[in-house]
Formats: C-alpha cells, sequence, structure tokens
C-alpha cells in the first residue's frame, strides 16, 4: 500500500465520516463506490456515463445492476477492477481506495476480482484444461499447484469429463462454465459478470444461474452481475439498483423493487414480467357499467410487503356476490409473495368504491379498471 493510500484511509473526507457515523452497515462493505463520476471524450464533447454514484456491495451477497442500454451499467461493473479509470469519486474494496494503485498493486487487486463474460473468451487452439490454467502459468505458479487447481475447478463446475475438449466442442452452457472456471483459478473473493448468460437459452441459463449460486454459498464470493433479463435478477439476486443516465434512480432488495418499482424506468424494465392486461379482456372494458348485471373489474397488486400470503377466500367472501378470476398469477421472491390478480365481481351489494376500499384489506394496491359484462 503506498503512502498516499495509508494517508487517504486515515484522514477520511468529513462526509464519508459523517455517513459511516450515521450508516456504520457502510464500514462492512466490501465494494463501496463514493460520489463516483465517469466522463469520455466524444466526438461532439464530453459524454458522462456515469454521475454521483454512491452504493455499497456487502460481503457475500449477489448484486444486481439493471438499466437499458447505455445506462452506465459496464462502466461502474469495470471501476471494480479499475479496467475503467473513475473521472470523479472513489471507488473502495474492503475499506482501500484503489484508486491511487499502482501498476503492481492493480496486478494483485485483479488477481483477487474474478470476471466472466457474455462471449466467454476463450481461446480456441487451447483444450478445457489448458484454457483454465493458462492464468496461473502467466502468475507463475508451480505446475504441481496448477494440476491440482485446475482439477478441482473442473470438477467445481461439472467438466472432468471435458478437460481434453476444445472449445469448438462444447455447447455455449459448457463454454460459460469453463469461462466461470478460469475466472475462479487466483481464488477471488468478487466476482464479476458482465452479461454472462445473455448469449444462452433459458435452460442452460438457469444451470448456469444454479452454479453461480451454488458458487456464492459455498465460497463465500461477493458475486456483482449486469444483464437485460430481468428474471436472472429475480433467480438469483439478493439486491438490485437501476441505472438511468448514469445515475442511480432506484435501489433495494430484489423482493421490493420487483414488487413496487417507483420509477418509470424500472417499471418499464419489469414490465415483461408483469401480468399485462390481454388484449381480448381491454377490448371489452368499458368506462361506465353497460348494464345492471355487468362486472366490475378490480386489479390486486400484491407488493410482498405484508407478511402473509392473501387469503383468497377469504377476500372472495368480503367482496360479495360472484367473484372471477379473469387474469394474473403469484410468486415468491426471497420469501415474499408478490403478484397481481384481476377480478370481475358481479352481483355485489357494494357500490364500486366500496368495493374497491373492502379489497385494499387484502392487497397492497387496489385499481379499478373498468366493468365488463
Amino acid at each position: 500500500m503506498t503512502a498516499a493510500i495509508q494517508r487517504r484511509l486515515e484522514t477520511p473526507e468529513p462526509q464519508h465520516a459523517r455517513q459511516t457515523e450515521l450508516h456504520p452497515e457502510l464500514n462492512r462493505a466490501h465494494v463501496r463506490f463514493i460520489g463516483l463520476g465517469k466522463t469520455y471524450n466524444g466526438q461532439q464533447g464530453p459524454v458522462a456515463a456515469l454521475q454521483g454514484i454512491d452504493l455499497a456491495i456487502q460481503r457475500g451477497e449477489v448484486f444486481g445492476i439493471i438499466g437499458r442500454s447505455g445506462a452506465g451499467k459496464s462502466s461502474l461493473i469495470r471501476t471494480i477492477n479499475r479496467l475503467e479509470q473513475p473521472s470523479t469519486g472513489r471507488v473502495l474494496i474492503d475499506q482501500i481506495d484503489i484508486g491511487e494503485f499502482d501498476e503492481n498493486s492493480l496486478v494483485k487487486l485483479r488477481r483477487r476480482i474474478g470476471m466472466i463474460f457474455q462471449h466467454f473468451n476463450l481461446m480456441s487452439a487451447k483444450t478445457v484444461w489448458q484454457n483454465v490454467e493458462l492464468p496461473l502459468k502467466v502468475a507463475g505458479v508451480a505446475k504441481e499447484k496448477r494440476e491440482r487447481k485446475v482439477r478441482e475447478l473442473l470438477e467445481l463446475v461439472g467438466l472432468e469429463s471435458k478437460h481434453e475438449a476444445y472449445p469448438a466442442q462444447l455447447s455455449g452452457g459448457q463454454k460459460q462454465r469453463v469461462g466461470i472456471a478460469r475466472a475462479l483459478v487466483h481464488d477471488p473473493q468478487i466476482l464479476l459478470c458482465d452479461e454472462a448468460t445473455s448469449a444462452l437459452d433459458p435452460e442452460t441459463t438457469q444451470s448456469i444461474l444454479g452454479l453461480l449460486r451454488e458458487i456464492n454459498q459455498r465460497l463465500g464470493l461477493t458475486i456483482v452481475l449486469i444483464t437485460h433479463e430481468m428474471a436472472v435478477i429475480r433467480d438469483i439476486c439478493d439486491r438490485v439498483v437501476v441505472l438511468e443516465q448514469g445515475r442511480i434512480v432506484e435501489q433495494g432488495p430484489v423482493w421490493q423493487v420487483f414488487g413496487n418499482p417507483q420509477h418509470e424506468v424500472s417499471k418499464t424494465l419489469l414490465a415483461p414480467l408483469q401480468h399485462a392486461l390481454p388484449e381480448d379482456l381491454q377490448s371489452r372494458l368499458q368506462a361506465q357499467p353497460p348494464s345492471p348485471d355487468a362486472g366490475v373489474v378490480l386489479r390486486l397488486r400484491f407488493t410482498g410487503s405484508a407478511t402473509d400470503e392473501p387469503d383468497l377466500a377469504a377476500l372472495f367472501a368480503a367482496l360479495g356476490g360472484r367473484v372471477r378470476l379473469l387474469h394474473g398469477g403469484m410468486e415468491r421472491i426471497q420469501g415474499h409473495a408478490l403478484g397481481q390478480l384481476l377480478l370481475a365481481v358481479t352481483g355485489s351489494s357494494l357500490a364500486t368504491e366500496a368495493l374497491r376500499q373492502r379489497a385494499s384489506q387484502w392487497a397492497q394496491q387496489v385499481e379499478v379498471l373498468g366493468y365488463v359484462v
């Protein structure tokens, strides 16, 4: 550690000190961004890719970063291993500012941080064994130790029988498993995943996510991943941050952000996972009841904030009349029940607003969509 880094750690910025006093969990953060900014020189002048990023990633968690194309996801994740040098602000790993690391310190840092990529980045002329072994050879690790490590990692990722195969002989999922094994050769504490499942089919994606989850639990790695696949975030991440034009617009536990997104960008990104109103039902909806026996259509949203799953029998009984389930579904994320139900209520003695208020006792959000015959 250089003297400059040591001095900076011993005399933290006043704002930094105030934040850690108010939020002591920041002192335990594995990765922390403080006022981070990144500006590129474009053809028409400077382009701000990241602006004012303040974020803490805790040790051992799986942390997701989402956002539209150009939101700054890749720029942010690449500042963790200094493949991108921030223009402003600081990146702390284990409370150490990596901004002033020299080349030797950066080499040691990058061996503590593994990275896997969307397109695998394997060497086509080398076997599976040789691809995994290469970083160890470059680092000057003894042959016996290399062999032991490669064997352990191929067993971990389930490719012991493929050690002599070349990348062209492997499926996409097998190639990514090689990439994961290679990223783990130096026993990293942090694993960065840059769209690691985007080139894979859904079944293979689930297999790779299962492997990453196992690695996280067995090895205690902190995993930071960026993806445009919201289902990946839902299935594996503990917390998620949403970026838009280089800024954080929303963050929190996955169940909370998915169950009740606050920002328009979050809502847009999560829309494919939501149960949208079917077109045939949309065409039947009317703003006013077309006849006395028309049904009131209610949309009930369950955001996961309630401690128990909704009691549908009690809900239907409270609404009165005939209750039909038109559309919707529920799922569980991190132990929280989330989803929405579209109900048509006919023959109830309650007026429309009274129905909405009665349904609000079971759901966190209730909306009257209209009426159907």
